[in-house]
C-alpha cells in the first residue's frame, strides 16, 4: 500500500487526533471522554520498566473511565505527546506514542509546602480498531520507563 494515499493519510491523522484526545481528556480528569476513545471492550494495562506483568489493568470503558479519578489529587496535569508512530493494516493499526506527563502536586505541610512537578516519561504502545465510531484504542500498554521530581516556580 502507498503510505501517501490520501485514505492513509486520512487514518493515520485519525489516530493522531485520538492520542491527542486522550492527553485532553487525562489533563481534565475526563474519565467518561477517555472511556469513550476506547472499544467497548477495550484495554487499559499499566507496566513499570522491565516487568512484563502489569501493575494495573482496566478492562472496559466503565473501568477505564474510573482509572482516571486518580488523576484529580494532583493541582494540575499536562500530557505533551509526541514521536507518534502507525502502521496501519486494514481496519486495525498499531501505535507506538511517546509522552512526557507532568504531575504537579504540593509536597509538604504548612510553610514547608511547596509545588513539585512529578514527571513520568512514558510510552504508550496501542492497538487501534476501525469501529463505526471510527478510530478507537483497542488496547493501550503505558509502559512507564522512568520518573523524576523538578521544582515549580510560577503560578
Amino acid at each position: 500500500m502507498n503510505e501517501l494515499e490520501p485514505h492513509a493519510l486520512a487514518d493515520r491523522l485519525a489516530i493522531r487526533e485520538l492520542v491527542e484526545l486522550y492527553a485532553r481528556a487525562a489533563d481534565r480528569v475526563d474519565g467518561a471522554g477517555a472511556a469513550a476513545l476506547f472499544t467497548v471492550n477495550g484495554v487499559l494495562r499499566i507496566f513499570e520498566r522491565s516487568d512484563e506483568s502489569p501493575v494495573r489493568e482496566r478492562c472496559g470503558r466503565e473501568e477505564i473511565a474510573t482509572a482516571f479519578a486518580g488523576l484529580s489529587r494532583y493541582e494540575v496535569t499536562l500530557h505533551v505527546v509526541a514521536n507518534h508512530l502507525v502502521e496501519l493494516d486494514g481496519d486495525a493499526a498499531t501505535g507506538e506514542t511517546y509522552c512526557l506527563a507532568h504531575h504537579v502536586r504540593t509536597i509538604g505541610e504548612g510553610e514547608a509546602a511547596h509545588l513539585s512537578d512529578y514527571v513520568m516519561a512514558i510510552r504508550y504502545l496501542d492497538t487501534y480498531e476501525r469501529t463505526t465510531d471510527g478510530w478507537r484504542i483497542a488496547q493501550r500498554n503505558l509502559q512507564l520507563e522512568f520518573t523524576e521530581e523538578r521544582p515549580v516556580s510560577g503560578p
